[in-house]
């Protein structure tokens, strides 16, 4: 397996299509990480199937957030995706978000090709308010068997806050 933060940059930050790879699909229970030292997938645990990932999820190729993984990618299709494959997503927003005291936002993407919706999806305005319910719903409750209270949605931004954070964390990342 390739080290995908060798081969792969974040992408076109400006132009909002950026590279994101897949660690969990849709569905999921299983807890799965990208192992830097590694460079391999992870089962880091299994969750309870309560909380299974209401969307794929992934990262960012060389980036870092502020707890010190890369930046997380919440990426939204209508079928759930495979453990590491990559894509070209465009950007259509943020979750705000903190786990235990840590900021760990959660860039929120789309395929930058999706002939199923016509490229519909341009915003987080154009999600079902219900989709953005259960995100928000997952990421406040996810962690309650263990910890309770631990994790904070603290709301959700554009793409320009959204393009701002990848950069942030790319910057953190070349000097790391």
């Amino acid at each position: 397996m390739a080290d995908f933060n060798q081969i792969l940059t974040p992408g076109d930050i400006d132009g909002g299509v950026i590279n994101v790879v897949v660690e969990i699909p849709t569905g999921s229970s299983h807890k799965i990480e990208w192992n830097r030292e590694l460079a391999v997938f992870q089962l880091d645990r299994v969750e309870p199937a309560i909380f299974a990932k209401p969307t794929n999820y992934g990262f960012i190729p060389q980036t870092l957030d502020e707890d010190g993984d890369e930046l997380d990618a919440l990426i939204i299709t209508n079928e759930p995706l495979t453990t590491g494959i990559f894509l070209e997503a465009k950007v259509i927003g943020v979750m705000k978000f903190e786990d235990d005291g840590e900021v760990d936002d959660k860039v929120i993407v789309v395929p930058a090709d999706d002939r199923s919706t016509g490229n519909a999806i341009k915003t987080l305005a154009d999600l079902p308010e219900q989709l953005i319910k259960q995100i928000e719903h997952h990421f406040t409750h996810y962690k309650d068997l263990k910890k309770p209270g631990s994790t904070i949605v603290k709301g959700f931004g554009d793409i320009e806050e959204a393009k701002a954070i990848i950069h942030e964390s790319v910057e953190r990342w070349n000097n790391r």
